[in-house]
């Protein structure tokens, strides 16, 4: 259960990032709410994963995830840069994370 919930923090975290980028392009209460609503659920949903899974290794589970999901969600739908240099750091961000679960 306690991944179930990490997976689904890490994917509100991610909408949480696309609101904000949609908020910080046109301010309006749609806007806001899936940037303020992303980001809560993602919290809420990180906060409960706590009841089933060790603090660190929950954490850094949600930022792994949650980084590499919007770098990809940028470079794919917003056009920004997917240099060797990114592509590189996202395989190490996913190493690394995959590293520490293993390892726990």
């Amino acid at each position: 259960m306690g991944w179930i919930l990490i997976i689904l923090a890490a994917l509100s975290e991610i909408i949480g990032v696309v609101g904000l980028r949609f908020y910080s392009q046109h301010k309006t209460l749609r806007n806001l709410m899936l940037y303020i609503g992303g980001f809560g659920v993602s919290f809420a949903l990180l906060y409960a994963s706590f009841n089933y899974l060790q603090l660190s290794i929950a954490y850094v589970v949600w930022v792994g995830i949650g980084t590499v999901g919007a770098v990809l969600v940028n470079i794919i739908f917003f056009g920004e840069s997917k240099n060797l240099s990114r592509i590189i750091s996202i395989i190490a961000i996913i190493i690394g994370v995959a590293g520490l679960k293993a390892v726990s």
